[in-house]
């Protein structure tokens, strides 16, 4: 998920990215493909070159190198709803057949079997930045044809389209799993998939999603990772396997 992410970002981009996997693959595209990458951080750290991995948003880590550190109201205002952001990184613990994305509550909001951390900045993100991507390991559970609770708006839903709601940003344009991407088939919005990693099938991933996904006529290529992608993440990036996991697992 780590290199396909990296791959969906282009050299130069200001990019909103969070902690985790996303973060990871920001720096694993700033090490290959897109070394001008901007990275803004939620806590307020501009143009962020933390000399390790961040473990927190409010990582001192993320000062380091840094072009500003702004008040968090000055992200939001002047750089996310400002219209200078391109990419907007987001997760959750839902993501919809529209691509809306819950990281509120599942079940009832009034009687839920989880209360879950919230929108935070997500919101947002989804609102404003020019586009999205998603980054989240596929599953019926974690993928339900609707959502428990629309924490961040994707293309469709209950309350209308991003068009009739006015939102300015694409929305989520790509979402990655740990099987295959998934993107918004033209017109409906509705999520489709466009590429199936190697070794797996389009009836393999199709089985994970909890509605009946739409498989897009070509599918994209996707290669493997590359032997300097790997050890970028595993022996420089992610040395003491805070996202990607220990050797075996």
């Amino acid at each position: 998920m780590a290199v396909r992410a990296a791959h969906e970002l282009r050299d130069g981009e200001v990019v909103f990215v969070g902690i985790g996997v996303p973060n990871l693959a920001c720096n694993l595209a700033r090490a290959t493909h897109a070394p001008n990458l901007m990275l803004i951080y939620e806590s307020g750290a501009v143009g962020a070159v933390p000399d390790r991995l961040p473990v927190s948003i409010g990582d001192p880590a993320l000062v380091t190198g840094s072009l500003a550190v702004a008040p968090m109201a000055d992200i939001f205002q002047y750089y996310l709803q400002g219209g200078r952001i391109q990419v907007g990184f987001l997760g959750g613990a839902q993501i919809d057949r529209y691509g809306n994305i819950n990281s509120t509550v599942i079940g009832d909001y009034l009687h839920p079997k989880v209360r879950l951390p919230g929108s935070g900045g997500a919101c947002e993100i989804a609102i404003h930045a020019q586009r999205v991507v998603v980054v989240a390991p596929l599953s019926p559970r974690s993928f339900p044809q609707a959502v428990d609770f629309i924490t961040s708006p994707g293309l469709n839903g209950k309350y209308g389209t991003r068009e009739s709601l006015g939102l300015p940003g694409a929305g989520p344009v790509r979402i990655v799993t740990d099987m295959g991407i998934l993107a918004p088939s033209h017109g409906s919005g509705e999520l489709e998939l466009v590429g199936v990693y190697p070794g797996l099938d389009a009836d393999a991933v199709r089985k994970k999603a909890g509605w009946p996904l739409a498989v897009a006529s070509t599918l994209e290529p996707i290669l493997p990772p590359t032997e300097r992608e790997l050890h970028l993440l595993r022996d420089v990036l992610d040395v003491d396997r805070l996202y990607i996991g220990k050797r075996g697992e």
